[in-house]
């Protein structure tokens, strides 16, 4: 069998590069395989309007599932709400849109045991060929980032009575701080059903899932919410990129096959967040007339490289997070950054921080010791740490 285009991994990233090109060329010959029995796996990405064009918001409004008006932002000694649009696309509607779409172009449960520039091999040792693949399957496997780890555990609940909630808690961090930064994220999606994630910025990647679920029933107890039934949970590890070397993350592998999500290290580095990310990635690949493996992987290479050297200054607020303060203290940076402007809290999801915002940010009573601070400007480890893998997630 060949195709034009090769698609391993049906995860957000890949599957809005198909859906942006069968926008335009319903046709196209290409092939998404997924392991998985549906695309998207289990998880829930959210962004802000203000992350995309508005070109490219309405080319994603039909795989938005929720959207809101304004956002809450909760800790001991701020609490303030964002009048900001702010949206949700699910797993099960991305599917729903995007596998209709690819109809027998798509192939799930269905695994890959190698992967090169201009073909696959699937586990039953059959060889699918084409002019192009782009790998989405995560973790490459090997690392040279420097990480910090959020992770969270949440639950999808319906409740007895209405939540009374105007839009989402981004942050609730008046909750005891252990583990790092730990805070809770509310999306209501219906006067009774809610998302609650128990979230930490934590120093290692491992779960508790049983204290995080009684941390979860405790926080909305705490609200005042009784949950009549749980509907169904998601949970994630994501990498905060402290430092590293990105032309050896990406010489792992030889092979100069184009990345795409996680595995080309698409996300903001700070939030985690991938949609905008993986919505221009699309943008961009869609817009080749025609594709071939050497043009797509000099693509995922560049637009990597750039997003590497254009946050570097995010990495460096994440060194003072992460190196620099305490965990049980680390609240306070947060804190004192949500005190800051509405377009400058915009600009930073975005990843669109300008000079005098970056200025802006670290100016004032510092919430971190100086010295620490200090320490953190030059430091840029090269270490061997694999990201991790997520399952769910708000990004």
């Amino acid at each position: 069998m060949t195709t034009e285009l090769i698609l391993v991994g049906g995860g957000l990233a890949n599957s809005l590069i198909a859906h942006r090109i069968l926008m335009t060329r319903p046709d196209f010959p290409l092939l998404v395989v997924e392991r998985a029995a549906s695309l998207g796996a289990n998880h829930t990405w959210s962004f802000h309007d203000s992350d995309l064009s508005d070109d490219q918001l309405r080319w994603i409004a039909p795989l938005v599932a929720h959207h809101w008006a304004n956002h809450e932002l909760r800790f001991p000694n701020r609490r303030r709400t964002i009048e900001d649009n702010y949206n949700s696309v699910t797993s099960e509607l991305l599917h729903e849109v995007v596998a209709p779409e690819l109809g027998d172009r798509m192939r799930l449960e269905t695994e890959v045991t190698e992967v090169t520039p201009d073909g696959i091999v699937l586990a039953d040792g059959r060889r699918i060929e084409a002019r192009a693949v782009i790998d989405g399957r995560g973790d490459p496997g090997a690392g040279h980032l420097d990480i910090g780890y959020q992770k969270f555990l949440g639950v999808f609940a319906r409740l007895a009575e209405p939540h009374r909630l105007t839009g989402p808690i981004l942050m609730d961090a008046t909750v005891e701080q252990t583990d790092g930064y730990r805070f809770f994220y509310t999306l209501p999606f219906s006067d009774t059903e809610v998302l609650i994630e128990d979230t930490y910025y934590a120093d290692g990647p491992a779960l508790d899932r049983p204290r995080l679920r009684t941390g979860i029933e405790n926080y909305a107890e705490q609200q005042g919410w009784a949950i009549a039934e749980v509907t169904g949970e998601e949970a994630g590890v994501l990498p905060i990129v402290l430092g590293g070397d990105i032309d050896a993350f990406w010489a792992v592998d030889p092979a100069r096959v184009a990345r795409s999500g996680m595995r080309g290290a698409f996300f903001h580095p700070t939030t985690g967040y991938s949609l905008p990310e993986a919505v221009r990635l699309a943008d961009e690949i869609a817009a080749i007339p025609s594709l071939d493996s050497a043009r797509l992987f000099d693509l995922t290479r560049r637009r990597s490289g750039e997003l590497w050297r254009r946050t570097g200054y995010y990495r460096l607020l994440n060194r003072m997070l992460f190196r620099a303060t305490e965990p049980d203290q680390r609240y306070r940076i947060f804190e004192r950054f949500y005190g800051l402007s509405d377009g400058l809290i915009r600009r930073f999801y975005a990843g669109r921080l300008k000079w005098f915002d970056k200025v802006r940010v670290l100016i004032g009573k510092p919430p971190v010791p100086v010295h620490r601070a200090l320490r953190c400007l030059a430091e840029n480890r090269h270490p061997s740490t694999a990201l991790s893998s997520s399952s769910g997630g708000i990004q």
